[in-house]
């Protein structure tokens, strides 16, 4: 079976049962893996990706499509690629154009998205704990669900991102991060105002500031 993915669209789409075994490297150096009950992660970065039959080329359950949207009821919108339970945890995406591109209950633990573009971006239900969003921009992201336990948040640009009662915040780290019109439970605020620190670098807003952290 080959999976074929070019721009935003997806070629063919397989099914069967077992595992996929091989790695993949897009055109401009991008290695990825695949592990169980994935058939592909379709990052788009403007270079076409094949997916030989390599390994237990039996694909049944793995569920990969294109769609309008990401996972979620907050939001609405072309989505370049929608991958579900992929385990990309401690790759390096650091300075990558991921705009629109969907982790969507995806295991992205230790992952380097440092200095990314995230505009967009769908991590409903991902496990994105200790992740490094340094510097990223995660303007109108999706984090519905999402655990970033233990991740940095240092100079990233959150604002008008998605984030639900349930999204996970301990240990994280949001120094200099902006959170303009993002809208949290009120234990959350209370939580990321008694953390809070700085001034992002791009935006000029302080990290309190964006929070409407009290005087």
């Amino acid at each position: 079976m080959v999976g074929f993915v070019h721009g935003a669209g997806l070629g063919v789409v397989g099914s069967g049962r077992g595992r996929v075994v091989c790695d993949v490297k897009l055109d401009d150096g991008l290695q990825v893996g695949f592990g169980a009950l994935s058939l592909a992660v379709a990052l788009s970065l403007g270079s076409g990706l094949a997916f030989p039959a390599c390994g237990l080329a039996d694909f049944t359950g793995a569920q990969t499509k294109v769609g309008s949207g990401a996972a979620s009821t907050g939001f609405s919108g072309s989505m370049k690629s929608v991958t579900r339970g992929v385990d990309v945890s401690a790759s390096d995406f650091s300075g990558r154009d991921l705009k629109g591109v969907s982790f969507q209950q995806s295991i992205a633990r230790g992952v380097n998205f440092s200095r990314a573009n995230l505009f967009s971006a769908s991590f409903f239900d991902a496990d994105l704990s200790d992740a490094n969003f340094e510097g990223a921009d995660l303007r109108q992201a999706n984090l519905e669900l999402a655990n970033l336990r233990g991740a940095n948040l240092k100079n990233a640009i959150v604002e008008g991102a998605y984030v639900v009662g349930s999204t996970k915040f301990a240990g994280i780290t949001i120094e200099g991060a902006d959170f303009t019109d993002v809208f949290f439970r009120k234990d959350q605020q209370n939580y990321l105002c008694s953390i809070a620190s700085g001034v992002n670098p791009v935006t000029k807003v302080s990290t309190k500031e964006s929070l409407l952290c009290p005087e």
